[in-house]
């Protein structure tokens, strides 16, 4: 590991697997901290354990961020707009609409991977990056959920879980709300488990609708020391709770 110039990220060998303090990250980028290493299981549990997540264009070498600030959702700081709700008190109608945790985890990320995306031409989602998570999927530590309509994906999400705490990669909507109802849906799960919040990474207005808001990098680091050192088995995971009837509870936190 080497940083041979102050305002330079480090450059990772391909082992051992460490990183560098993150508290020594770019801070334009914001975030950049790192370039090489791997993408292996364990270079992608250690660095989501530290707060830090690879972001890369196909053409670049691996790119390792911990922006600062990070945007994060607290689940008891989801807001629900009334519109949202309206929508998912329609769906949860209809017989051809259901919503899976686990299920369809490569359909969802080429769903994400093929999303078209303001002032980015391609995607981040490459074929290494979907073998890597596939793996970490198939380990029971990267999960999805998915949103159908007559049998047909239409929304989701996937992201990585240490302990009790989720850290969210990407998302997609094939038809309005969909990818919002597939976060509320997994925010009504992971607090029915005891999770307190979601990694959201960077702001965005989607997020910040949601409820979502930006702490600070040592804030960050510090929910995610106490998160991931509560045990939660790594496993294929499934809905355990009624999330509709969990919204309908939230109805006085929304506007």
């Amino acid at each position: 590991m080497q940083n041979p110039h102050n305002q330079s990220p480090f450059w990772l060998e391909s082992a051992p697997v460490t990183f560098p303090p993150t508290h020594l990250a770019l801070p334009d980028p914001n975030g950049l901290l790192a370039i090489g290493g791997n993408l292996t299981p364990e270079w992608l549990l250690h660095a989501y354990s530290l707060g830090i997540f690879p972001w890369f264009n196909p053409e670049e070498p691996i790119l390792w961020w911990s922006p600062n600030p990070r945007s994060v959702l607290f689940i008891d700081d989801l807001k629900i707009k009334r519109s949202l709700r309206k929508t998912i008190q329609k769906w949860s109608k209809y017989p051809s609409f259901s919503v899976t945790l686990d299920q369809d985890f490569t359909g969802v990320m080429q769903a994400c991977a093929n999303v078209p995306r303001k002032n980015q031409a391609g995607t981040w989602i490459t074929p290494a990056m979907l073998t890597a998570y596939t793996s970490l999927h198939q380990s029971g530590h990267a999960h999805s959920v998915e949103v159908w309509q007559d049998n047909q994906l239409v929304g989701g999400l996937y992201g990585i879980a240490i302990g009790k705490m989720f850290f969210g990669e990407s998302m997609f909507a094939k038809t309005t709300d969909a990818s919002k109802v597939a976060l509320v849906a997994l925010a009504m799960q992971l607090n029915a488990w005891g999770f307190k919040l979601i990694d959201t990474q960077v702001e965005t207005p989607h997020l910040n609708s949601l409820g979502a808001t930006q702490i600070s990098r040592d804030a960050f680091e510090a929910h995610i020391k106490q998160q991931i050192n509560h045990p939660f088995k790594a496993q294929k995971w499934q809905l355990t709770t009624d999330w509709v009837q969990a919204v309908k509870q939230l109805s006085q936190k929304t506007t």
